[in-house]
């Protein structure tokens, strides 16, 4: 059957705030979106949301996406009403004269930085660091700031969704794409699995094992994003994976080797069910499997991904065509794994 997956909603969740430590509106809007189409829903301590979906079965199957986005946190007011700023999961180089939005009330400003004609000439070589730049929210006062932004509050890009054919632009596309990956699994499927939205991924992968803890799953999926390889770089460096150009299998990243016989069987359904697939770079990056693979005994995991241009950044681009190929490729591997339940228990 073929299904037309609604992108209207990748958009909500792009442009909903959601930075690490701060993801109670995408974890709500989730829930709200997924409430009618799940048997259970739990909201552990830290903000976790897990939903079973169907009766339980044998093998347990767990996939996990993470609901948070890299952003700041305001760390001081100046005199004069500049803000200062601490960045999580970013680098100095995206962030130059971006606008953004700060706090539950999505208050407007922009990153600064000195003028070039006040910069020194030995400056101009290097890049600023986190530390020499500031948020102007046209104020001119500490006072005035204050009665706008606290201490603490969280800030995001002001990056507006769009569509252009089958390329997606937006911001936080890492990971509200796995998250609406797995939405759409609960939400067009009967497959019996547990889907986690976890939180606080982005700094340092902190709360994927509660999940799988109190889970305990035989086998775990995690549904993320990539960064593509699509740029001018050294000679006999490979390009891969590339947008338009299928869903990524992870054989190991920075953070987990995978289970073997899981990477096999997602080659071998992608193949025999014409799935369009590519492999993700050894050893770049990390997810939510890093700590859920070594959680209890051991849980054998596997990943699968979208490849995006520009992700950690104000703008990322995706294909909905890599999307719609990892939601197949889960589907059908969930389905031949239960059908092959003596295999994997």
């Amino acid at each position: 059957m073929l299904i037309r997956y609604n992108f209207l909603m990748l958009k909500e969740l792009s442009e909903l705030i959601g930075v690490s430590g701060g993801e109670r509106k995408v974890r709500e809007f989730i829930r709200n979106t997924i409430q009618n189409d799940v048997s259970e829903i739990i909201e552990d301590p830290y903000g976790n949301l897990i939903v079973r979906k169907g009766k339980e079965t044998t093998p347990k199957i767990l996939l996990a996406a993470h609901m948070d986005e890299v952003g700041f946190m305001i760390s001081g007011i100046e005199d004069k009403g500049l803000l200062r700023f601490k960045a999580i999961g970013m680098s100095s180089r995206v962030l130059l004269a971006k606008r953004i939005l700060i706090g539950k009330n999505g208050i407007p400003g922009v990153i600064g930085h000195k003028p070039v004609h006040h910069t020194k000439k030995e400056e101009m070589k290097k890049l600023p660091e986190i530390k020499d730049l500031f948020i102007d929210i046209g104020v001119g006062s500490k006072e005035e700031a204050k009665k706008l932004v606290q201490i603490g509050d969280y800030a995001t890009f002001d990056t507006k969704f769009s569509e252009s054919g089958d390329i997606i632009f937006g911001k936080a596309l890492d990971d509200r794409i796995g998250c609406y990956m797995l939405i759409q699994l609960i939400k067009h499927t009967d497959l019996p699995i547990y889907c986690a939205f976890t939180v606080q991924e982005e700094t340092g992968l902190r709360t994927a094992r509660i999940v799988a803890y109190r889970i305990s799953p035989q086998i775990a999926i995690a549904v993320d994003t990539t960064a593509s390889g699509e740029w001018p770089i050294e000679k006999d460096i490979p390009k891969y994976p590339e947008i338009g150009k299928g869903c990524v299998i992870t054989i190991t990243d920075r953070s987990i080797i995978c289970d073997k016989k899981l990477v096999s069987l997602l080659e071998e359904t992608a193949k025999k069910n014409n799935i369009p697939y590519q492999f993700k770079r050894p050893m770049i990056g990390g997810t939510d499997a890093g700590p859920i693979h070594i959680t209890r005994e051991g849980i054998r995991t596997a990943v699968i991904q979208t490849p995006a241009r520009y992700i950690h950044s104000p703008l990322s681009i995706a294909s909905k065509k890599d999307i719609e190929a990892g939601i197949k490729l889960l589907t059908v591997s969930i389905q031949k794994i239960l059908k092959e339940e003596a295999l994997w228990s």
